[in-house]
């Protein structure tokens, strides 16, 4: 079967209550359960929390939370790597059979069916372990500079002089989406590796959401989408 989990920890500090709060007009965490459940692509979507409130609207919007996810799993140094690999290993202890698992993050409003449909598709169809939602970087990275204590500096001084147009296009993870075969838990591979597809998205589809002015910029950002569509 292929699983979509995701990860919701209570106790966010930058944003209070992120994964729940509300996003023009419904729980951020609304849209990615939405989007899973739409898709017709899970036997199960699951939301791996530690928090009862974040439980029980996950409940409202048709996602299963078979377990409050424990404490030891809940802090700020946990990875996503272990909280997916807790809930895939529970789910294992029930005997059931899983092929595929998709982590989606809970603060995606952005996350399109399309996208997360194409990287199953690829990954079925292929050898690699994974596929994950990709984004180009707006500017060039090489030419990027640093501050400290004022002063300024080139990160990569040897492009000062290379026109923009001349720099390898080099991309980022879009931190929507990462699918995997079940095997890759077995095995010592990394997703940041040619184990790998990448699913290119367009930038106007991705925002990270770590402060309020990112939360006010997705905002923009889905309502020009809904305008769109």
């Amino acid at each position: 079967m292929n699983v979509c989990v995701i990860p919701a920890r209570g106790g966010s500090k930058r944003i209070p209550g992120k994964n729940i709060k509300f996003f023009l007009g419904k729980p951020i965490i609304a849209y990615s359960i939405e989007v899973a459940l739409n898709s017709g692509l899970f036997d199960r979507v699951i939301v791996s929390t530690d928090d009862e409130l974040i439980a029980q609207v996950a409940r409202q919007y048709h996602a299963e939370v078979p377990f409050i996810r424990p404490k030891e799993l809940s802090d700020d140094f946990t990875g996503t790597e272990q909280v997916i690999e807790h809930a895939v290993n529970w789910l294992l202890s029930q005997g059931h059979n899983i092929n595929y698992v998709c982590c989606i993050y809970a603060t995606s409003p952005l996350i399109q069916e399309k996208y997360l449909r194409q990287g199953f598709e690829e990954l079925k169809d292929s050898d690699k372990l994974f596929s994950f939602s990709v984004a180009s970087f707006e500017y060039p990275v090489q030419r990027a500079i640093k501050i400290d204590n004022g002063e300024i500096s080139m990160l990569y001084p040897q492009y000062f002089t290379t026109r923009s147009q001349d720099l390898e296009e080099v991309y980022h993870d879009a931190g929507q989406f990462y699918w995997r075969k079940l095997e890759s838990f077995f095995k010592n591979e990394k997703i940041f590796s040619n184990k790998s597809i990448p699913i290119l998205l367009p930038r106007y589809l991705v925002q990270d959401i770590d402060s309020l002015e990112d939360w006010k910029t997705a905002e923009i950002m889905y309502k020009t989408l809904m305008l769109r569509s």
